[in-house]
Formats: C-alpha cells, sequence, structure tokens
C-alpha cells in the first residue's frame, strides 16, 4: 500500500536568516518564519493531511501547530527527525569556521561525510536514523498522508539513502530545502519515490 510522506523543512530561525548552522541549538522562529509556518498550515487544510509529526525542536514543532490547529490533529514528536549535530560549528557561518580552520573547511567542501565538521555526528549515522525514522512514520500511517516537519540537512541525507543516492553528494544532490516548503516522497514496500521537490506553500 502507497503512503505519502509530506516533509516540509521547519520555518525560518534567526540563525539560519544569518546562514549560521543551527543543530542541536533550540532557536527559535523570526517573524517571517511564523508566517511561513502559517502558510503550512493553510497548505496542509486543503490537500488531505491525515497525520503530523515532527522534530522534537521547538522551530519544527512551532512550524507545525498552524497545520495542527488547522487539522485538528496532535503533533507526534520524534526525536529520530532532530537536526544534525553540526559539532564546532554550531552558531557559526562556513564563511567564520574557514577562516579559522581553511584546510577543514575545505575538506568539508570537498567531501562532508568523508571529513564532517569537527565533533560534529557523522552524516552516514544521521542519513540512517532520518531514514529509519521516516520509514516507521509511513509504517505506522500505512496507505496515509502525513506531514513530516523536520531539518534541512537530516532531510536530505534521509532523501539520499531512502533514494539510494550517494549520501557523500547530498549537498550537491539537493543543495537547500526551503523554509516550510513540501517536498513529497511516496513510500510503497521498499520501494520510495520522489514526487515533488521544495513545492512552496503560497504563491
Amino acid at each position: 500500500m502507497r503512503t505519502a510522506l509530506l516533509l516540509a523543512r521547519h520555518g525560518e530561525t534567526v540563525w539560519h536568516a544569518e546562514n549560521r548552522y543551527a543543530g542541536l541549538t533550540d532557536v527559535a522562529l523570526t517573524e517571517r518564519g511564523r508566517a511561513q509556518a502559517e502558510a503550512l498550515g493553510r497548505w496542509a487544510a486543503a490537500h488531505a493531511v491525515d497525520a503530523v509529526w515532527t522534530s522534537t525542536l521547538s522551530r519544527a514543532t512551532a512550524t507545525a501547530e498552524p497545520a495542527c490547529r488547522a487539522l485538528g490533529l496532535a503533533a507526534r514528536r520524534e526525536p529520530a527527525l532532530r537536526e544534525c549535530d553540526f559539532g564546532v560549528v554550531e552558531g557559526r557561518t562556513l564563511a567564520e569556521f574557514a577562516v579559522t580552520d581553511p584546510r577543514r573547511a575545505e575538506a568539508f567542501l570537498a567531501d562532508p561525510v568523508g571529513h564532517p565538521f569537527p565533533e560534529a555526528e557523522d552524516p552516514r549515522t544521521a542519513a540512517a536514523r532520518g531514514a529509519a525514522a521516516l520509514r516507521r512514520i509511513a509504517a505506522a500511517h500505512e496507505g496515509g498522508r502525513v506531514l513530516v516537519v523536520a531539518h534541512n540537512t537530516l532531510l536530505r541525507l534521509a532523501l539520499c539513502r531512502l533514494l539510494s543516492l550517494p549520501v557523500e553528494h547530498y549537498r550537491r544532490l539537493f543543495p537547500r530545502l526551503r523554509n516550510a516548503a513540501v517536498s513529497e516522497i511516496r513510500l510503497e514496500g521498499p520501494t520510495v519515490s520522489l514526487m515533488s521537490l521544495n513545492v512552496p506553500c503560497e504563491p
């Protein structure tokens, strides 16, 4: 039976507006991020969503809140959907990191999986936990349509794993998931299909 997962990155936060890495730090939405969440809520109300799951981080739960309100559903929180831990780069931009450690910054850009940031979570581990979480959610709502609100890097890594794409190329294959835009995958047994990517909730 085919299950649709509607994947959305959370709305904009202060750190993301400045292009700073936000992993496990609980960063609040900006005013624009809250408006993006409201747009996602209106989209969900018009697109037959059966359930809502989120990361445990507040920027994801706050983004899902308008959708839950519109649908009359309670979000279910999944710790395995949390963002990657970015180690020493947490709260910094890549440019700032490159100033202090240009060799490691260059190695990361060449191969972000083989050369992750110092003290960061192994991207392969993050890809496995994200993909496994999405498969568990799909299995819990077989034949349904589920909104999943999570994070940019975690979702890109999980997409590579689910679609049998090389994880080391996640930054090139999926350069960016837009805030509160929707990407749809469909799972039918072991088969996963990408149906859409970065579809905005409003024109």
